[in-house]
């Protein structure tokens, strides 16, 4: 069951360590799709930009502008700032122009009207359609590249609108997490970044963007995810959860019933060691019930009245012996049904506790022990049933006589706190391991003694104890240490 356990355990943090590894490529997957989007977004965006200067030259002078006649329209130009990368080109045929640019200044179906100039095109010449449509594209390009190369990257695109096309993208692409964002030129931050975004950072994903005739760019752009981690995760944290919860449910039961195996067994040895010790407590008396009888029958012993009236005290009072044990395990018994009637009644706490050192008085005397009365509380009055409350008082005296090896000194005091008052039993006897403390008023529990074997019970007295304090809505505790004696103490509610 443990090794299952185990591997168990094992197969569900594979699982989920390939989970989160196919859900990163996933991420990385879905994140260069919204990159390659947001690329294609800002080269439409400088398309859209540099027609519409075209545009507007065409509408004030009604010609296809050249390139040489677009440079008043753009930004760094008007500055007299020229980049060094610059080529002036205008050997370009204007009719050249008009393959690329349609007669609305539109960038979407410029090769549609280059393929319907039939000055240029031969319908019997495929190969020569193919080249117009590669020289076409190289014209726009050309184009876009002065528009970028005199305009900067600030004034073609605005932060909030790249943050916009971003998040856009990726919202399409399932990809809902805060993220930091930027343009980087050859290694070098841009305007157009978010504050806390890092060139380096081990999170973010790049993708190139305006790229040149070539296909070859400077420009980057970064996306980096602070809660990375937390999005992938939360992709599979509901299975997660669900395969937690039953495995937990799984271990929990595994420790139940290995628990309620150790306590069958504990239970087992109590019992056998209940039955042994009762079998030794019946064992005693009936083999001295039979030797009476036995001497009885004598001639010589049945002439003499008064063996004959000793040897009859001996057998009652064996025989009470006997009955008294069958009424303390019935008494157990009814108490944990629940159908033994206990009537309460007011009483004095002192005089019910006078009444339970009557009971042990001789056997202290007959040890030469020593029993103290410290009755400190002013507050007596409490409700309780005389008869079971005595005998709760007794057990817990018969217990402190019988666990002191030497004379028994015993100290019984009471005490008012608040609304209570507490009953102190202290002995220096013996004394309990803190193991036993926890399990001494459980039913049939025995503390090894060692070698002290004349030390005689079943372990129903302090079980009994147990039962009739929470009966009576009281409390009691049991302070011990080895060797040094033990203190009992019941707290019981006054009453008016």
């Amino acid at each position: 069951m443990s090794l299952s356990l185990i591997g168990i355990i094992l197969v569900q943090l594979y699982w989920v360590n390939s989970s989160i590894k196919n859900n990163e490529e996933q991420f990385k997957l879905q994140i260069q799709r919204a990159l390659a989007k947001t690329a294609v977004r800002l080269q439409e965006n400088d398309a859209h930009k540099f027609f519409k200067y075209y545009a507007a030259y065409k509408d004030s002078t009604d010609m296809i502008p050249s390139r040489q006649e677009m440079l008043p329209y753009y930004y760094n130009y008007k500055k007299n700032i020229i980049p060094e990368n610059v080529i002036h080109s205008t050997d370009v045929d204007r009719v050249d122009y008009n393959l690329f640019f349609d007669n609305r200044g539109g960038s979407s179906n410029y090769i549609n009207n280059a393929k319907s100039s039939t000055s240029y095109l031969n319908e019997n010449n495929p190969s020569r359609n193919g080249d117009i449509e590669v020289w076409q594209r190289y014209q726009f390009d050309l184009y876009i590249k002065d528009f970028r190369d005199f305009n900067p990257l600030e004034i073609r695109v605005s932060k909030d609108w790249l943050e916009k096309i971003l998040r856009t993208e990726l919202s399409r692409s399932g990809v809902e997490t805060p993220f930091e964002f930027g343009i980087y030129n050859r290694g070098l931050p841009t305007k157009l970044r978010s504050k806390n975004l890092k060139w380096k950072d081990v999170t973010s994903c790049q993708y190139p963007v305006y790229t040149d005739i070539d296909g070859q760019s400077g420009y980057r752009l970064l996306v980096s995810f602070p809660k990375k981690k937390t999005f992938i995760f939360s992709s599979i944290l509901g299975i997660t959860s669900l395969s937690l919860i039953f495995t937990l449910i799984i271990i929990i039961a595994y420790l139940s019933a290995i628990n309620q195996l150790i306590k069958q067994k504990q239970i087992s040895e109590i019992k056998t060691d209940f039955i042994n010790n009762m079998t030794h407590e019946f064992k005693t008396p009936i083999a001295t019930i039979n030797l009476a009888l036995d001497a009885i029958r004598s001639p010589k012993i049945l002439c003499d009245e008064e063996k004959v009236k000793r040897y009859l005290e001996m057998i009652r009072d064996e025989n009470k012996r006997m009955h008294s044990q069958v009424e303390n395990v019935l008494q157990i018994s009814r108490l944990d049904k629940r159908e033994l009637d206990i009537t309460k009644n007011q009483a004095n706490i002192h005089e019910v506790i006078d009444e339970a050192i009557e009971h042990v008085h001789l056997i202290i005397e007959t040890r030469n022990g020593t029993l103290i009365r410290n009755f400190n509380a002013k507050g007596t009055t409490v409700l309780l049933n005389d008869v079971h409350f005595t005998n709760v008082l007794v057990n817990i005296l018969d217990n402190a006589i019988k666990y002191s090896p030497e004379e028994p000194v015993i100290e019984i005091s009471t005490e008012n706190v608040k609304d209570f008052v507490l009953i102190k039993i202290k002995d220096s006897g013996l004394g309990m391991s803190k193991n036993t403390q926890k399990r001494i008023f459980e039913k049939f529990y025995r503390e090894h003694t060692g070698d002290l074997h004349n030390v005689k019970g079943h372990g129903l007295g302090l079980a009994y104890v147990k039962r009739v304090i929470d009966d009576h809505n009281c409390n009691i505790y049991v302070e011990s240490e080895k060797g040094k004696g033990s203190t009992f103490t019941i707290k019981m509610p006054l009453i008016n």
